[in-house]
């Protein structure tokens, strides 16, 4: 079984300023990435859902991470029916934009005709041919908004990932309960298995009509299970940092009792990546690195 543990992030505020995890808070961006991959054997790069990377940033990941090392991409908010701000929209894509929506600050897919939507799948893709190139690109991460409901129209879109992402492994996360409510999950899963889309198992807080179930699930070479922590005060919350949001710390026992489960997805895959996204302070490194521990233990 190849298990790779990280966080969703290294560069966050909280981590550098409120933590001493890092040997020195003056540290360059290169080297808290090399520290980072020194401790950790893959990371989950969230900065791309704010701003697509140039491929000029993308190599320089590449180069400064070993040889053994995934980087997994979130995938900017445009692609995943999020609003993205207009001057990180690739200036060719906005060339696409109707007259009608010209002056808007945001700028949703919907806005875009059928070939708006192609190249800024296209543009995406390319910035992160260094990292595949090299063999360190994880999954192409697509967290959809809670608004991404189960629709006709969605699973479409749904299918027309792989297509879209060719070579690429897309990892397909849900923010809306329809997705597995009554008969609906059986049929999300076959979907996902069918298009060779690797849908990412969550652990987050419940009771939410965003909140999805903590279903352990297979459907493609890569598995994915992310770990949002349980703070259900801030999961809905407006105005505050995804630090914040996602403050939470894992207690030994929880995580005692999720390594045989990521073991168990584990035993199924090609690869399986457990990202934690309670990146508060010295929160997610703290629990990887626990559990990287109990499953050493587990699959010795």
């Amino acid at each position: 079984m190849a298990i790779r543990v990280g966080t969703a992030s290294w560069t966050d505020r909280t981590l550098i300023r409120d933590s001493d995890w890092y040997p020195e808070r003056s540290m360059s961006a290169e080297e808290r990435l090399r520290y980072y991959a020194s401790q950790f054997d893959v990371v989950e790069v969230d900065a791309t859902y704010y701003y697509p990377p140039s491929q000029d940033l993308v190599g320089l990941w590449t180069e400064r991470t070993p040889a053994d090392f995934r980087m997994d991409v979130k995938a900017f908010s445009l692609l995943t029916h999020h609003p993205a701000r207009r001057d990180a929209v690739w200036d060719e894509v906005l060339e696409h934009v109707p007259a009608e929506h010209a002056d808007r600050g945001s700028i949703y897919l919907s806005h875009l005709p059928e070939e708006g939507v192609d190249l800024a799948f296209e543009r995406f893709a390319d910035a992160l041919l260094p990292l595949h190139s090299a063999g360190k690109l994880g999954g192409v991460f697509l967290q959809f908004p809670k608004w991404f409901t189960n629709r006709r129209d969605n699973r479409r879109y749904l299918d027309s990932l792989k297509d879209r992402l060719p070579g690429y492994d897309v990892a397909v996360e849900f923010r809306h309960a329809s997705w597995f409510s009554g008969e609906s999950g059986p049929k999300t899963l076959r979907q996902l298995e069918t298009q060779g889309l690797a849908y990412v198992c969550v652990d987050e807080p419940q009771g939410f009509d965003s909140s999805v179930p903590p279903v352990l699930a297979v459907t493609a070479d890569l598995a994915v299970v992310r770990f949002h922590g349980h703070n259900d005060e801030t999961w809905e919350a407006s105005g505050i940092s995804p630090a914040e949001r996602f403050r939470y710390l894992y207690s030994d026992d929880e995580l005692e009792r999720w390594a045989p489960q990521v073991a168990d997805v584990a035993a199924t895959a090609s690869e399986t990546h457990a990202i934690f996204n309670n990146c508060y302070a010295d929160y997610g490194v703290r629990n990887a690195a626990q559990l990287v521990d109990l499953l050493s233990d587990t699959t010795a």
